[in-house]
């Protein structure tokens, strides 16, 4: 096995690798499995290949566009609405109607798409479950393909896990909730798969693969008629919702099936996003089904937005909620944008996990989770998510004691008091301190998320919260921000600005405290001390990465030497 840090291969013209027999032009370097054979068909690959041909360029030319954008912001620009578009935010046009089948998404679970979790979360009693190739999964060849072959199974109704530690098999109900898919967003490679001598765009492998095995059956079995149905992380704008349309058309004309049969829901969770929330429905239009407030990215991307601004530097992480003006602006306008146009407003995450060991403690986290949910159902969201079985219910019972047996609040929860939304609205400062624990937090919370992605988790229970990448990431970004601006912990009263001493002395002592929490053993095998690098370097780097997991993904990728054998 050879790991690298750079992804470039120069295809054959044809070839057959490790077994996998492969289209023109196309090299897979991940290790060789039967199992992975099944979903690496000839057949699969090509309509990943005529995706990956026909839409690359039109990527390219959209992460482009988001490279001027930040310039732009970085020089002084805010994000706001487009004049360009005011004739679709003021036209009078809706989106399709929504499938019956997921009329009703008052409660969704997400989770990685690991074997014992998709039966977990299929029998949780959630309307919806979204299998996650994104934030919650560490993009690793064999997480990727197994979890290609779980959802393969888990749509023909054949999963089944059996647990020996516990003596346990584990199977599907009768009555499971809807699968959803979501697929990395456009600027992760996946450099296990080489099109034309260059790395697959991860999402067309996601979609590709997991659409062409599963279409005919999940029509049958979860869609009465329609699907598959599919979640689009990491917009920032309807360009790139026009992409993701064009692919599921061209889905759709290879499958031979009708037009709006595949649906989504785009998260809205960058900044730049919001203000094209209109423009991304219209793009989608007939395969739309709703929007969701990804509050825990959408916070990262605040920060992202405006690094070129010390005048918008973030309090502590754990004081910007959804009760800060911009957030709730930016849940209240969703709200309306979505029921105007006649789909779902999905709510955010509840990332607390069940504390077993302490009833008290125990208590004092569901009783958040139903505020923040009573929060969400009176403002006219249709659902929200749950990152663990054990709080399935409590959000359920929020939401049905407000929505009652009405399968969502599309039209009878129209906020047209959000009408009045500004810009000014959407950007206004977060109001609140910094703190010498905000930063260890962050610092202690980084290290650990990264040294659990490194080896192959990408949904980690860290301090009782469910953590992926998104909440990282804010880690991340916030401390590149207060060392990058020396920012006072004004919240202390000591007068102690951040800089670089100050950072390195924290990371010290927050390895230990890791080491003293995890024990020495589990410290020892474990990848903190490249984590604990990796997250450093990206703290203190003069320019702020894109994204963490582009960086670590190097860490992550490992080359298979190929046997070739004549065609």
């Amino acid at each position: 096995m050879i790991g690298l840090g750079r992804y470039g291969y120069t295809a054959p013209a044809s070839s057959k690798i490790r077994g996998y027999n492969v289209p023109e032009g196309v090299d897979i370097r991940g290790r060789f499995d039967e199992e992975f054979a099944k979903i690496l068909t000839k057949d699969a690959l090509q309509f990943v290949v005529d995706l990956q041909r026909e839409f690359r360029n039109h990527i390219k030319y959209a992460m482009e566009c988001r490279k001027e954008a930040k310039r732009q912001y970085n020089e002084g620009a805010l994000p706001g609405f487009d004049p360009a578009t005011r004739y679709i935010r003021e036209g009078q046009w809706t989106c399709a109607p929504v499938p019956p089948s997921v009329a009703d998404r008052r409660v969704e679970i997400t989770g990685p798409v690991e074997r014992k979790m998709i039966i977990n979360a299929l029998n949780s009693g959630a309307k919806v479950f979204m299998a996650d190739f994104e934030d919650a999964l560490s993009p690793s060849w064999e997480n990727l393909m197994r979890g290609q072959v779980n959802l393969k199974d888990a749509v023909s109704e054949t999963i089944s896990f059996t647990d020996n530690a516990r003596n346990r098999v584990y199977k599907l109900i009768d009555h499971t909730a809807k699968l959803f898919v979501r697929p990395r967003g456009w600027h992760l490679p996946e450099a296990h798969i080489l099109i034309d001598g260059e790395p697959a765009t991860g999402c067309l492998v996601d979609f590709g693969l997991y659409f062409y095995h599963n279409y005919a059956t999940f029509r049958k079995t979860q869609g009465e008629g329609f699907g598959p149905f599919f979640y689009l992380p990491k917009m920032e704008n309807s360009r790139e919702a026009k992409i993701w349309n064009s692919v599921f058309e061209r889905a759709e004309k290879m499958a031979g099936i009708e037009k709006g049969s595949i649906r989504a829901t785009v998260l809205i969770e960058t900044l730049p996003a919001v203000f094209q929330m209109d423009e991304i429905l219209y793009e989608l239009r007939d395969h739309s089904v709703g929007l969701n407030c990804g509050r825990w990215d959408y916070i990262f991307s605040y920060v992202k937005t405006f690094q070129g601004h010390p005048d918008r530097l973030l309090p502590d992480r754990v004081q910007v909620g959804m009760t800060q003006h911009f957030m709730k602006s930016y849940s209240d306008l969703l709200i309306r944008t979505c029921h105007r146009r006649g789909v779902h407003a999905m709510g955010g995450m509840a990332a607390q996990i069940p504390i077993r060991d302490d009833p008290t403690a125990n208590e004092a986290a569901f009783d958040l989770v139903r505020k923040d949910k009573l929060r969400e159902v009176k403002a006219g969201h249709d659902g929200t998510w749950a990152a663990h079985p054990g709080l399935i219910q409590a959000c359920m019972e929020v939401f049905t004691n407000t929505m009652g047996n009405s399968p969502n609040q599309i039209e009878t929860v129209k906020r047209d008091d959000a009408s009045n939304i500004t810009e000014d609205d959407l950007l206004q400062r977060p109001r609140g301190v910094r703190t010498m624990e905000g930063l260890r937090l962050n610092t202690r919370v980084g290290i650990q998320y990264l040294a659990a992605w490194l080896t192959g988790a990408g949904s980690v229970p860290l301090y009782n919260l469910m953590e992926d990448a998104a909440t990282a990431e804010i880690s991340r970004v916030q401390n590149w921000q207060w060392l990058k601006y020396g920012v006072e912990l004004d919240g202390d009263a000591l007068g102690v600005r951040v800089n670089r001493e100050l950072f390195g002395r924290v990371v010290d002592e927050e390895m230990a405290r890791i080491e003293l929490e995890v024990g020495k053993e589990k410290f020892k095998k474990g990848m903190y001390k490249e984590a604990c690098k990796i997250f450093t370097r990206q703290c203190t780097a003069l320019t702020l990465d894109d994204f963490l997991t582009l960086d670590a993904y190097n860490h992550i990728v490992i080359y298979h030497p190929k046997v070739r054998s004549k065609l």
